[in-house]
């Protein structure tokens, strides 16, 4: 494949496998799979900008999967566990699987903010959201099965 511009890729806009009750959370996300564009199979790539007031996902940590995240513009807030850190253009951040430790990103400013996310395709992954009842568990066939944290499914 040829080189594109990123922001030509087709973008997702709220697009969630949340439960419905969860997905006002990341309304105002639009993620474009940069990843799959190129048929990735190893990592994934996604060029993701939160609106104000949205956020990337519900706080959750990976049982398999790191993360990375690079913010390209604007202003993101990133919640680690019970602590805060403001992220500006230039700065990044990993998430290492398998530690519990919950994170999530947020937008708490007035301008959209913009950022390159960058995951593991690791199988049979598991994430865990502690501030909700969601519990969400990797099929072999990379589907998401979404449970209730006593294992009833959505």
């Amino acid at each position: 494949m040829k080189p594109i511009k990123a922001n030509t890729v087709a973008a997702a806009e709220g697009k969630t496998i949340y439960p419905k009750i969860f997905a006002a959370v990341v309304e105002g996300r639009i993620k474009r799979k940069l990843g799959n564009h190129f048929k990735l199979s190893n990592f994934g790539i996604n060029l993701t900008t939160l609106a104000p007031g949205s956020a990337s996902a519900l706080m959750h940590s990976h049982s398999k999967q790191d993360e990375f995240v690079y913010v390209v513009d604007g202003k993101i807030v990133v919640r680690i566990d019970t602590n805060e850190y403001e992220m500006n253009p230039g700065d990044c951040v990993g998430f290492q699987a398998g530690t519990g430790v919950g994170h999530q990103l947020v937008n708490r400013g007035d301008r959209p903010a913009t950022y390159l996310e960058i995951g593991d395709r690791s199988v049979g992954d598991q994430a865990e959201f502690p501030e909700d009842d969601l519990q969400a568990r990797q099929t072999d066939g990379g589907q998401w099965l979404l449970l209730h944290k006593n294992g009833e499914p959505y």
